[in-house]
């Protein structure tokens, strides 16, 4: 009778620590989406988005919204400078951001220096939290944080191109698709074109 009881506990115990064991394998991970600021002018001192630059931002909260395949619940975007400098990614970001509920996380900007775009690539990988992660950056950037997400191949972001998702999924090895937004008026269709190593 001892020995059922015993062997009964044991049993549980086991039990117990395969569910635990599962529990700590479950870990989600997200797919990462990197997609570069809308629209800008050709002066250097203008930090705004340009009337295509704010269409964008406008079309993306359908194409990343909640009814999308997307599963955004996390943003990421530089940090703006008191001057405006850096605020086109997050004024690219804020629409869709309000409509998701979300607040564009700025914690990385140029104000780091060098440990900026390690910054990102930190928090993004480590994003414990439900659906998947959105970073809005500037083009010259987009190539090294898919680098310092692990991402082996070298990808560089074109100078004129302002539609292009990144798509980058665990374990962020590689850049599985890069797709156009979309965007009525503003983008020419390249659907589904995969990326070939």
């Amino acid at each position: 009778m001892l020995w059922r009881s015993a062997l009964q506990i044991s049993s549980c115990l086991l039990s117990l620590a395969a569910g635990v064991a599962a529990v700590a394998n479950d870990t989600h991970h997200p797919t990462i989406y990197l997609i570069r600021h809308g629209e800008k002018s050709g002066d250097p001192n203008d930090h705004e988005l340009t009337f295509e630059g704010v269409m964008r931002a406008q079309c993306l909260r359908d194409v990343f919204g909640a009814a999308s395949k997307y599963n955004i619940s996390y943003i990421m975007a530089p940090a703006m400078e008191e001057n405006g400098e850096h605020g086109r990614a997050l004024k690219t970001a804020l629409p869709l951001a309000n409509d998701l509920g979300l607040e564009v996380d700025v914690q990385c900007g140029k104000r780091m220096g060098d440990l900026e775009l390690q910054c990102v690539a930190d928090a993004s990988r480590s994003y414990d939290g439900p659906g998947n992660v959105l970073l809005v950056w500037r083009h010259k950037s987009m190539s090294t944080i898919a680098e310092l997400l692990g991402v082996r191949e070298h990808i560089k972001c074109p100078k004129n191109s302002y539609d292009l998702i990144w798509t980058i999924p665990y374990p962020y090895d590689r850049v599985t698709e890069l797709k156009s937004e979309n965007c009525p008026g503003l983008d020419v269709d390249i659907e589904g074109l995969i990326v070939q190593y």
